[in-house]
């Protein structure tokens, strides 16, 4: 499985992330090719090596041919997508991508999606920015998308609505929900359409555990005073296996009403796990096996939490391996409230849903619907999420 990770150190927009790519690797002639597949007209690509304060970048250019700017609606991009020779996947992130986007500029101008018009990110070269990345992300075989925490900067920015503070308003609404952070630089770093595609194609801002494959670097236009660079690091998801430590007891002497503080400490101790299952031992005692899971580097301190609050007189111990899904958290909104999932992935296809229970069964309690109607909403929320890389309500 592969990954792109988009390191935004020093903001982001549509050219630096097909510079990025390009330079990581992407075959240009490829990239241009498969926009001739869109039906948009009025513009050249081209692509150049430069240096930014000291470090060299792929410069892309989308260069207008047209000085006329259309002011398009959503639905006027969709059916620009919808009538291309691109696949299906690439529209799809595609048509997400310029929803999400409409969604922010119709909560900052006070109107519909439906009514909103684009400007700057409805002319050719923005379309040409978003389709492109999509594409590129294609034919790099990348199969899952995530960036660092996404930089704000500060000063005004002049465009088609006239000078706008920074980050400009639509800029600003793509970034509820998402993690950013602080950049003390004077002028726009982060664009609407950088904004757009990362927010709404990356599934994690911390960075994955994965073995480095290529590294690109986009550049940008201006100097802020720093490399105005856009790193991506191409990668393949590590394996999903860990050693463990395993630790047991026999325990036929213990009240059994000791053994909820008992594994309350033991896990506090360190312990990934520890669980009960019911034994017959010699004179036909009935008892318990005590099995604790922990790392190495725990086994100590789970040692003596064991010893400490249970009546055994040893354990024994051995080494092992176990095999992970990979695991992520999304959170969904049901009619109730938020309600943290947890997702597990095999190959990057989802495998398990589980919504959190004591997340579920809080919102139970304070709205007095049962416990099963938080679930299946939560459980159906997220598998929509997941399928449409959106978000959804129910």
């Amino acid at each position: 499985m592969t990954w792109a990770w988009f390191d935004c150190a020093a903001g982001a927009s549509g050219d630096m992330a097909l510079g990025a790519m390009v330079d990581a690797g992407l075959d240009f002639d490829a990239l241009r090719d498969g926009l001739a597949g869109l039906n948009v007209s009025g513009y050249t690509l081209s692509h150049s090596s430069v240096m930014r304060r000291g470090v060299r970048a792929t410069k892309v250019d989308v260069t207008l041919t047209d000085e006329a700017k259309p002011h398009r609606h959503l639905k006027h991009i969709e059916a620009i997508l919808d009538e291309s020779k691109l696949d299906e996947d690439v529209r799809e992130r595609a048509r997400a991508i310029f929803r999400r986007l409409a969604e922010a500029e119709a909560k900052v101008h006070g109107t519909t999606v439906e009514r909103i018009h684009f400007h700057e990110v409805g002319a050719v070269d923005a379309i040409v920015d978003v389709v492109g990345t999509c594409l590129g992300l294609k034919l790099l075989g990348v199969d899952r998308v995530g960036c660092t925490p996404l930089p704000v900067s500060y000063g005004w920015v002049d465009c088609e609505h006239g000078r706008l503070p920074v980050p400009a308003w639509a800029t600003q609404e793509l970034l509820r929900d998402v993690p950013s952070r602080p950049l003390d630089v004077e002028g726009e770093t982060l664009t609407p359409t950088g904004a757009a595609i990362l927010t709404t194609l990356a599934e994690t801002y911390e960075m994955p555990t994965m073995t480095t494959r290529a590294v690109g670097y986009g550049a940008g236009t201006k100097d802020f005073g720093i490399p105005n660079i856009l790193r991506l690091v191409l990668g393949e998801a590590a394996p999903q296996s860990a050693a463990v430590t395993i630790i047991e007891a026999n325990i036929d002497d213990m009240n059994p009403e000791w053994w909820d503080m008992a594994l309350a400490r033991i896990t506090a101790a360190g312990a990934m796990d520890a669980t009960l299952s019911p034994l017959q031992m010699k004179k036909n005692r009935p008892a318990v096996l005590l099995r604790v899971l922990c790392e190495p580097s725990k086994r100590d301190a789970v040692l003596e939490a064991v010893v400490t609050y249970t009546t055994t007189l040893g354990v024994r111990y051995y080494a092992a391996e176990r095999h992970c899904l990979e695991r992520e958290w999304h959170e969904v909104t049901t009619a109730w409230g938020l309600v943290p999932v947890k997702v597990a992935r095999a190959g990057g296809q989802v495998i398990n849903v589980a919504p959190e229970y004591e997340a579920c069964r809080a919102l139970a309690e304070e709205t007095g619907v049962t416990l099963k109607e938080v679930y299946v909403a939560a459980e159906y929320l997220a598998r929509t999420t997941l399928t449409n890389q959106g978000k959804a309500t129910i």
